[in-house]
């Protein structure tokens, strides 16, 4: 080649590099102003079609079990414990991060100032006891014996205006119904440990927000005096999450850099050379981009999953420049290589798409994210690898059709028997396996799924027992057309409620009508409350004999009075209180209609709690989150394998046409479908119940075996071209098994079902994509 045409062509390369690799900057800067990742997982959950499963979403979003944070602290004396809970305890309740923060003791400046008076209308106290002279004359007794006792100081500053100490009342009556024991005023483990509540702003979804959260409440505990000594422990939902999400991110961290390793050793070895290996890498780092960057135009927010996943399921793309260059000959230039195998090339990208779109048909938003992720970067890689990696490659190249054990490996292959009977044969094996396999086909408990250690749940059962903390599985939920129905319907249950906790069938069951009284009977309370003259005079026949000051209950007898004349307290007025986040909580509008959630505790009569609804035709019912939780995978998985099954027609009717033969389509999809079902088959033998996970898997080593068997069913009656093909095929087959293989070995159920899977699954469709192919035919 004249000097100045090879210099142009050197020219023209370095242009086309620098320009690929500016247009990369350009992406990257793009997604750099435009990403915003989202933790929330509800995106990857479906919509809900039943008014339970909907009312899930929103209690694992942002119900209050959900957003409860569990604490304790230990190592210290019951004093030194105390004094760090309080420490503790002032320190969160004036961060935002934080909506309650509960420890046992009683903060009077937690009060709103507005809400006092009201507390003769919220305690059920005068229900049965009117403020006349014998009821005051003994309260005040009781006082003066309080004040010569520890609680002296409390009551100084409480005393002139609540002698009854309904305050008081009432925040016994707002503490978690099976409190912990106290000491020195805050609460305690039989452990020794002080005990906290802290329920986070941020939704029990949003690892994000949690994290925050939980190292707030860790800069917070590590600024107290004296806290280096003491042991702080966590835990609840948000904290799990944040604990799942951090062991998940490691082990595929550790997995990915070791693949990664492993996966350029494979390259060079195959290969022996840095520079392709390097101009290879372009063509994913495209799709990467190119697909993220279509993601920020596309969504608001991108899910940290979408990305996670998107990238494994990507790992089909690197079998595009893996393919041009083991089909590469000796001494032909790169794109007469690529123009050969373009077609194939082509079909296996379209065909991936195909099976793709199932994610986007599923209508969940986090899978719509993936398959757009996805379909893009597969585009963008086989493309680019079309007409772009080809002018880069280098003209000399070491051909590997002529590599010993390559010549005897394709001979054993060539050798090896097909009988027609191969297919009948493992779909029989198929058949009896999944027979023969004991236990339920799919997991539909999501809990299963949970990488987190034994030790983490049994503290949180046994933290959850000591502070009483409602159970995450069962809501009691009441229905009414208003929010003073459920109310109303909340005092109607009460009684019924008291009884079965007197039976034991739960520990503790909490109504909205606890935190907030209905206004009729608000109004009730409101109307048994005596005049000024009556109250005044029967407070000074109270006060005879003892030694208090005549004027020093007026601020008493001001809010007895405040208290006749205020409107009642409604839901909308008391929730933006601090005492009313627990009763937003509890009480909530759904279109048009309103729902009260009763909280239960340790349950032990499951049926005794549906019987509460008997006779309320419908308004009161037991709601199991774990099983609305169930149906709610159930219809996911439904919904999936519905686009599934129209991906695959599509998949049948794309391959069909692009090999314009029905016999050579079978070629193709016969292994693939046989792979496919023998991996669930062996997989049930084994054991494994079959999630949502395991069918994003099979998508994926279903989209590497297509590969797979297109190319076996190839036949150019090239020996060295046949060579060529499993020198590429070897190649795609042991960089799977190396990255999917290390995910096989993972602790995280959804890494290993993942790794599991598609090992198996490459390994099959290898070995079914040979046995099924026709003899090649030698030239």
């Amino acid at each position: 080649m004249p000097e100045r045409a090879l210099s142009m062509r050197r020219g023209a390369r370095a242009a086309l590099l620098i320009g690929w690799l500016l247009a990369l900057a350009g992406l990257g800067w793009m997604i750099s102003q435009r990403l915003h990742v989202s933790t929330d997982l509800r995106s990857f959950m479906p919509a809900p079609t039943t008014p339970d499963q909907r009312l899930l979403m929103e209690q694992v979003g942002e119900g209050p079990g959900s957003r409860l944070l569990l604490l304790s602290i230990r190592g210290q004396s019951d004093a030194r414990l105390a004094a760090l809970s309080q420490g503790l305890a002032a320190a969160l309740k004036n961060d935002a991060r934080y909506s309650q923060v509960l420890n046992g003791s009683f903060d009077l400046g937690a009060l709103d100032e507005r809400l006092l008076p009201y507390r003769y209308l919220l305690s059920p106290t005068l229900d049965t006891q009117p403020l006349d002279q014998a009821y005051l004359a003994d309260q005040l007794q009781q006082r003066l014996d309080d004040l010569s006792s520890p609680a002296a100081s409390l009551l100084k500053g409480l005393l002139p205006r609540d002698p009854t100490l309904e305050v008081l009342q009432l925040a016994e009556r707002w503490a978690p119904a099976k409190s912990p024991q106290l000491r020195e005023g805050v609460w305690f483990s039989p452990q020794d440990e002080a005990l906290l509540l802290v329920q986070t702003a941020a939704a029990g979804f949003d690892p994000g927000a949690q994290q925050q959260a939980i190292d707030g409440i860790r800069q917070a505990f590590a600024a107290l005096p004296g806290s280096a000594g003491a042991t702080l422990e966590l835990s609840g939902p948000g904290y799990f999450s944040v604990v799942a999400a951090a062991q998940t991110r490691h082990q595929a961290d550790w997995i990915g850099r070791i693949s990664t390793v492993g996966f350029i050793a494979l390259l060079l070895l195959a290969y022996r050379s840095i520079g392709s290996l390097l101009l290879s890498a372009l063509p994913i780092a495209s799709a990467a981009l190119a697909g993220i960057a279509v993601l920020t135009v596309a969504f608001p927010a991108v899910h940290g999953i979408t990305l996670a996943f998107g990238f494994t399921l990507l790992g089909v793309a690197q079998e595009y420049p893996i393919r041009v260059l083991s089909h590469r000959r000796a001494g032909e230039d790169a794109l007469a290589s690529v123009r050969t195998l373009w077609p194939l090339l082509l079909t296996a990208i379209a065909s991936a798409c195909i099976a793709y779109l199932a994610f986007y048909a599923s209508g969940v938003n986090g899978l719509k994210q993936l398959a757009l992720f996805t379909i893009v970067g597969l585009l963008v890689a086989g493309f680019s690898t079309r007409y772009l990696l080809p002018h880069l490659l280098p003209r000399r190249v070491h051909d590997v059709a002529g590599m010993h054990w390559l010549i005897q490996a394709r001979t054993f292959v060539d050798r090896l028997p097909r009988p027609r009977w191969i297919p009948l044969v493992v779909a029989a094996a198929i058949v009896a396996m999944l027979v023969l396999a004991r236990g339920p086909f799919w997991q539909d408990n999501l809990a299963a799924l949970t990488p987190l250690p034994p030790e983490l749940l049994q503290r949180d059962a046994r933290l959850r027992e000591a502070l009483g903390a409602p159970d995450v599985r069962y809501l009691l939920v009441l229905e009414a057309p208003s929010a003073q129905g459920v109310l109303e319907l909340s005092e109607r249950l009460q009684p019924k409620a008291d009884a079965l906790l007197a039976q034991h069938a739960a520990d503790a069951l909490e109504l909205p009508s606890r935190y907030l009284p209905s206004v009729a009977v608000q109004r009730e309370r409101q109307a048994t409350l005596p005049d000024r003259a009556t109250l005044q005079h029967v407070l000074d026949q109270a006060l005879q004999g003892l030694p208090f000051r005549a004027d020093l209950f007026r601020p008493f007898v001001d809010d007895v009075q405040t208290a006749r004349r205020l409107p009642p307290l409604t839901p909308e007025r008391y929730a933006q209180t601090p005492l009313g986040q627990r009763l937003a909580a509890m009480l909530v509008e759904r279109d048009g209609h309103w729902l009260g959630l009763g909280t239960v505790s340790g349950v032990h009569d499951v049926a005794a709690l549906q019987a509460l609804g008997a006779d309320s035709h419908g308004a009161v019912r037991l709601l199991d989150l774990k099983a609305a939780s169930e149906s709610l995978v159930v219809d996911y998985r439904t919904r999936i394998l519905q686009a599934l099954a129209a991906a695959a027609l599509l998949l049948v009717l794309t391959i069909a046409l692009a090999l314009r033969s029905l016999r050579r389509a079978w070629h193709v999809l016969a292994p693939m479908t046989l792979a496919t079902f023998l991996v669930l088959a062996v997989e049930r033998v084994a054991g494994v119940e079959i999630s949502l996970f395991h069918l994003v898997a099979l998508i994926l080593a279903g989209g590497l075996g297509l590969h797979y068997a297109l190319f076996f069913e190839r036949d150019t009656g090239d020996a060295a071209e046949q060579r060529r093909t499993l020198h590429a095929t070897i190649v795609c087959v042991l960089s799977a098994l190396l990255v999917f293989g290390m995910l096989a070995w993972a602790t995280i159920p959804v890494l290993r079902a993942i790794g599991l899977t598609v090992s198996l699954g490459v390994a099959f469709h290898f070995c079914l994509s040979i046995l099924m192919a026709p003899h090649a035919r030698q030239d």
